[in-house]
């Protein structure tokens, strides 16, 4: 039997007529809470299922209509990630039913690790104990069911219509660290503290929708308890503040900052009022519009596993005393003993939006690390560059050169919590960012 799970939809506006800027909107958030207690995603350390939800976790989606009639929608889900084998189903369906172009739908998820498991479970199936084939159950029903309120929340913003304005600036808000420095002080840290804000207004000046960004793990929590983190935080107060409003939180490329201190709920509570603060002040101080058509493009690369990939290098690991190593080394020859084979590269997706106006919004795959938010702010602009990690298929770790070279967790060692064979070769960096140049030129050369 599914799980039960409570659809709430926010709907704002009918379909109407064009605005004078051209822009039609419609925002809605789905509820998926789990209904039974179910694993949470993101810390191997747990030992038991949910046991109580302190905040509701949503599927939200913000569709936008230009004067072209194109819609480009912006999904959210409160989850520590989604892949690609969920979303390119949900998209297709998109495509075919409502007449979406799959580089006009932008699916990013906040990374909460106290949000349910997803998909895939075997990761976490040696923590299990004797919750195992309870779970596996459990698991099996959310992604079951996920799939068909994440497209809810795309028709029915899609459905729901009205003439808008955009407006965009970015603020700042200082709570992210990078935790590589924590224990390697002698380590650089970079972050980013942006906060991108993209207001959506109706005729009469009331808000339809808040879009906003941050770059930072949602990891204050490591309890029992199912919410969004700061960032579901962040979001719930910015609807109260502003009622009828949606508020979408976008990860961005917070891969290596954590926010600093935490393990509080106050420290959670005190993070989301500051991210709320930052946005609300960027909303009410004088926002640039944000006007014309939306180009978008995708382009797909591919990311490589460093070898070997043979029977002898799962052995060596599946003997080692490392409990992680272990794991991950009877994982490969699991795979090798039903007959299955080793990945040796992964597609890599970029995604490009480009406002006529200038704003640009680049969305990539992956834990992505902050030297590519930095990287690419400072080559196309960082007044009007908004840059999300986290998108479309979030499956581990992109380090830039600096960090693969550094090593450490972020820099490859998060693969042995995985399913795939290793770290990436050395040409990561180059690989993701020839594909976003090629993004960028398309976007750019039809405008």
């Amino acid at each position: 039997m599914l799980c039960e799970m409570k659809t709430l939809f926010l709907l704002v506006g009918f379909t109407a007529g064009l605005s004078a800027g051209g822009w039609q909107a419609g925002a809605v958030a789905v509820d998926v809470t789990p209904r039974e207690p179910i694993w949470l995603a993101g810390y191997a350390a747990r030992t038991r299922p949910s046991e109580s939800v302190r905040m509701p976790i949503h599927a939200k989606a913000l569709a936008l209509r230009d004067d072209s009639g194109t819609v480009s929608v912006v999904v959210t889900v409160d989850l520590v990630g989604i892949r690609r084998e969920m979303i390119e189903p949900i998209a297709e369906r998109a495509g075919r039913e409502l007449h979406i172009a799959r580089e006009h739908i932008l699916f990013n998820a906040s990374h909460t690790h106290s949000a349910p498991m997803a998909g895939d479970p075997t990761v976490y199936e040696p923590y299990m104990g004797t919750y195992l084939e309870a779970q596996k159950a459990a698991i099996g029903r959310y992604t079951e069911a996920l799939p068909n309120l994440i497209y809810s929340a795309i028709a029915k913003a899609a459905a729901g219509l009205r003439p808008a304005t955009l407006w965009f600036e970015q603020g700042f808000a200082g709570f992210a660290v990078n935790r590589r420095r924590v224990g390697r002080r002698e380590l650089p840290g970079p972050v980013d503290h942006d906060v991108p804000v993209l207001a959506v207004k109706a005729e009469d000046g009331r808000y339809l929708a808040i879009v906003f960004g941050y770059a930072c793990h949602n990891t204050v929590m490591d309890d029992y308890t199912v919410h969004g983190d700061y960032a579901g935080y962040a979001q719930h107060m910015l609807e109260e503040r502003f009622p009828g409003a949606a508020a979408l939180f976008v990860q961005g490329g917070g891969a290596d900052a954590n926010p600093l201190p935490r393990r509080r709920v106050e420290d959670m509570e005190r993070y989301g009022a500051i991210l709320a603060d930052a946005v609300e002040d960027t909303v009410e101080a004088k926002m640039k519009p944000v006007t014309g058509r939306i180009q978008a493009a995708v382009e797909t690369t591919q990311v490589f596993f460093e070898g070997p990939f043979d029977r002898a290098r799962w052995q060596a690991e599946a003997a080692s005393p490392t409990q992680p190593v272990a794991l991950h080394g009877h994982r490969m020859l699991a795979v090798l003993d039903r007959g299955g084979s080793i990945p040796q590269s992964r597609p890599y997706m970029v995604q490009a939006w480009r406002f006529e106006s200038g704003l640009t919004l680049l969305a990539l795959a992956g834990e992505l690390t902050v030297d590519y938010a930095l990287r690419f702010k400072a080559q196309y602009g960082p007044d009007t560059t908004w840059i999300a990690g986290y998108s479309n298929d979030v499956f581990g770790y992109i380090p830039s050169l600096r960090v693969w070279k550094e090593g450490g967790y972020e820099g490859g060692e998060s693969f042995r919590f995985s399913t795939f064979p290793g770290r990436f070769t050395p040409d990561i960096e180059d690989r993701v960012t020839s594909a976003v140049e090629r993004a960028m030129a398309k976007v750019r050369s039809r405008q």
